[in-house]
């Protein structure tokens, strides 16, 4: 099923796993989505390594999800160290497998190299994957906005822009960067709109697991962690289990706030680690999940 059908009749929950670095991993994959699945996900992901690495271990797990535990799943592609014949080959072979959606991302540079460059036959912005994507396929088709804007973006009405034209390109809906002040994603709402995006927005929330890691992640994506947020971390940060039910509280409140005020779902960044998610899963106590 499309999961633009599925935001035409529910507001959705859905959660992104990634691939582990070997094979050995897959199966604690497989662990954290069955620790899961008694909220009712309405659809998972599964991202592609850093740089595109690990995408064999992307498309199996995808594909297991799939067949094995007949969950709706959302295959992840991107831009990175692929030609278009490559790409054609992987999305074939989603095909194949059954996959009815992706989410198209230019993806970022690998380790080491400063900017993005496509490889030679390759695409260079997302923009260009979605295109091709719907000229060629009949998937859904889901992609990326930055309630902070990109870190590439000089501004954020050139980001709306590049937004924009993802969603002119075919993307059935949009699925948001990490964020931590939900004004920050109530602004964006309120610049799409104004901009004539019209498709569903879904706020990405990531709960919090440790002070050291969560500085990490918005020091990459250009988040940033309010004041009040930031000083409780630092309180905590030799505390790996207070930060943790922290994390849960904090983002068992910032759901609340956006299901309050209408989202037309929620996905949440697992990493893999199940407990968090559960826990504020539990805690919201969302109807139908």
């Amino acid at each position: 099923m499309k999961i633009r059908d599925i935001l035409n009749n529910t507001r959705t929950i859905s959660c992104e796993f990634f691939p582990p670095r070997t094979a050995e991993g897959i199966p604690g994959v497989y662990r954290a989505v069955e620790r899961l699945k008694p909220f009712k996900p309405d659809f998972v992901s599964v991202t592609y390594g850093a740089g595109g690495s690990t995408r064999a271990f992307t498309e199996e797990i995808t594909a297991g999800l799939k067949e094995q535990h007949q969950l709706e799943v959302m295959a992840h592609l991107t831009c990175v160290a692929q030609t278009k014949d490559e790409l054609n080959q992987v999305l074939d072979r989603l095909d194949r497998s059954g996959i009815d959606n992706v989410i198209a991302l230019r993806g970022d540079p690998p380790q080491g190299q400063e900017g993005f460059v496509p490889v030679e036959g390759g695409f260079q912005h997302a923009v260009d994957l979605i295109k091709h994507i719907r000229e060629n396929f009949g998937f859904g088709v889901a992609a990326a906005c930055y309630p902070e804007g990109h870190t590439e973006s000089p501004d954020l009405a050139t980001d709306l822009k590049h937004t924009r034209l993802k969603v002119e390109q075919g993307a059935d809906f949009l699925i948001t960067q990490l964020f931590y002040d939900n004004s920050d994603f109530f602004k964006l709402m309120d610049r799409a709109r104004k901009a004539g995006i019209d498709v569903p927005i879904i706020p990405g929330v990531l709960p919090i697991l440790s002070t050291g890691q969560i500085r990490r992640f918005t020091a990459m994506c250009g988040a940033k962690l309010p004041p009040k947020l930031d000083q409780q971390l630092e309180k905590y940060s030799d505390d790996d289990n207070a930060v943790r039910e922290l994390g849960v509280e904090y983002a068992t409140q910032q759901v609340r706030e956006l299901w309050d005020n209408g989202v037309p779902g929620v996905h949440f960044y697992v990493l893999n680690r199940s407990y968090s998610v559960s826990k504020i899963l539990e805690n919201l106590a969302i109807p139908g999940h």
